[in-house]
């Protein structure tokens, strides 16, 4: 589960509900399966649109009230530990595909910063990284593919897991192994604590899922092209390369103004060229 950026609303929310899984469906407007233009990113768009209704339903069902009696229940200052505790382990994640990136500085920052929160912030309980200013670098195996090289593939919602992509599902089982869930021995306490995650992440995104509901007409699409943006914006780190269809075409220098009627127009005969004294 990544943790949501500021970068606008519609990166916010594709960065949310990619992470928390559980984002919710459109209510899709009538007969757009048949009136969507097809868009080159998502050629199963018929059967991912199925599967967002599957996550909405489960959510709604389940997922969202847990989450809201558990925002209601438990104090923030507790959420907030719980937050810092989970967000430590996946920093361990994010050091490594810092250096299998090649980015040796922000793999040395983020280490540091895992180092600070587990010894000095009581095994990540505390953030006092972010107090000196060792900014969080979030990174998945799934970016790692993509810096080197590896295409994203077509656009596919995961059942409970929401939008994703073909890289970046193969990439998923890579992005578990250090996931907190899969920490503890005993089975139980896996299950216990991946709830945990899914929980903890879904009530920090009500506010965020209220907010879609409000302005998006389709939920779908919307979330579709924040997230592959969003998705394209961290592979780049910010800075994605520009389509030439981008690139305004140069159509030359503006053409010369055309002479007007009357400075075009021959002088009649016997007119006086300059002014009548």
């Amino acid at each position: 589960m990544k943790r949501a950026s500021s970068l606008s609303l519609a990166l916010l929310t594709a960065a949310v509900l990619g992470a928390g899984g559980l984002g919710g469906c459109a209510s899709v407007p009538p007969g757009s399966d048949k009136a969507a233009a097809a868009t080159p990113a998502d050629p199963w768009e018929n059967w991912n649109r199925k599967v967002f209704v599957f996550n909405d339903k489960v959510d709604e069902a389940v997922i969202k009230p847990v989450a809201q009696a558990y925002r209601n229940v438990v104090p923030q200052l507790v959420r907030t530990g719980i937050d810092n505790v989970l967000g430590n382990i996946y920093d361990v994640w994010s050091t490594l595909n810092q250096f299998l990136q090649g980015k040796l500085q922000y793999g040395l920052e983020m280490g540091m910063r895992v180092l600070t929160n587990t010894f000095f912030g009581l095994g990540g309980l505390l953030d006092p990284a972010s107090e000196m200013h060792l900014v969080r670098r979030s990174e998945d195996f799934g970016q790692t593919l993509g810096t080197w090289g590896v295409a994203s593939g077509p656009y596919v919602v995961l059942p409970l897991l929401g939008p994703s992509t073909l890289r970046d599902t193969a990439a998923l089982p890579a992005d578990r192994w250090l996931a907190p869930g899969n920490l503890p021995d005993e089975t139980s306490v896996r299950y216990g604590v991946t709830a945990l995650e899914v929980i903890n992440a879904r009530a920090d995104l009500l506010s965020t899922t209220k907010l879609v509901d409000q302005i998006a007409l389709d939920r779908y699409s919307f979330i579709r092209d924040a997230y592959l943006a969003r998705r394209l914006d961290q592979v780049y780190d910010g800075a994605p390369p520009m389509k030439f269809d981008d690139i305004p075409a140069d159509d030359g220098p503006p053409a010369a103004a055309e002479p007007s009627a009357a400075a075009s127009a021959p002088t009649p005969s016997g007119a006086a060229s300059t002014p009548a004294r």
